[in-house]
Parts: structure tokens; C-alpha cells; sequence
């Protein structure tokens, strides 16, 4: 039989992913793990980094991570993870796509892996494109 969530935990826990991933700042370098991952208190930093090389790899630090970590119950990092999924017309402009994870959140009553994945058009110069 198939568990499944309540729209209403679904929506929370996708609204504080996509909060936490536009809402934060700093970038500085943190313990690697099976890639090079960069600490930011905000997305911005790696969106601006993957629409330029091609992806970022980071981990959420900061008051955000504190807050999703409280709400969630988690003590887990959260990673994000952003790569250019092609290249739009406007130079250093990319359509991203970026992977947001925690592991061991809590759900209910059970701890779970979690993982929020979208898409958006970013450029290198930290802006959103005109078109």
C-alpha cells in the first residue's frame, strides 16, 4: 500500500524549498563531499555561477538553513544543485535547472529523503532575461 502525503504538507514543504532557494546570499567554500560544494546563504550565487560554467554545486547556510532545519526537523545539509539545461539567446543567459535536497526530514511521524526540483531562466550577470 502507498503512503502519500497530504497536499497541504506537500505544498509547505515545496513553498519553504523554493522560499529557502530565492531567499538567501554569501558564497564561501565548504567541506567537500562527492563534489566540490559551495556555502551560500542564498541561490543567487549559483545561479549566476551555473548560467555561466554550466553548474554550481552548494549547501544551504546561514538563517535559512537554520529555519528549514528547525521547521523540518532535520539536522541534515541542504543542497542545491543547479545546471544549464541550454543556453537562451541573450548572452550569459540559461534556462536552469535546479535540484534542492535534504535528507532524514521529518514527515508525519516518519523521517524521509526530500527533494524539490525546477526550472528557471537566469543570467551570469545576476539578472533574470529580458525575453
Amino acid at each position: 500500500m502507498t503512503c502519500h502525503r497530504p497536499n497541504h504538507v506537500n505544498r509547505t514543504l515545496s513553498t519553504a524549498m523554493a522560499v529557502l532557494a530565492i531567499a538567501c546570499g554569501t558564497m564561501q567554500p565548504a567541506v567537500a563531499s562527492t563534489v566540490e560544494r559551495i556555502a551560500v546563504t542564498e541561490i543567487k550565487p549559483l545561479l549566476m555561477r551555473a548560467a555561466e560554467s554550466g553548474e554550481a554545486y552548494g549547501v544551504l547556510s546561514g538563517t535559512g538553513a537554520i529555519y528549514l532545519k528547525r521547521k523540518f526537523d532535520a539536522t541534515s545539509p541542504i543542497e542545491i544543485d543547479v545546471r544549464r539545461l541550454r543556453a537562451l539567446p541573450q548572452t550569459g543567459c540559461g534556462r536552469l535547472e535546479v535540484t534542492t535536497r535534504q535528507s532524514a526530514v521529518l514527515v508525519g511521524d516518519a523521517r524521509q529523503d526530500q527533494e524539490l526540483v525546477y526550472q528557471l531562466s537566469f543570467c551570469a550577470d545576476g539578472r533574470f532575461p529580458q525575453e
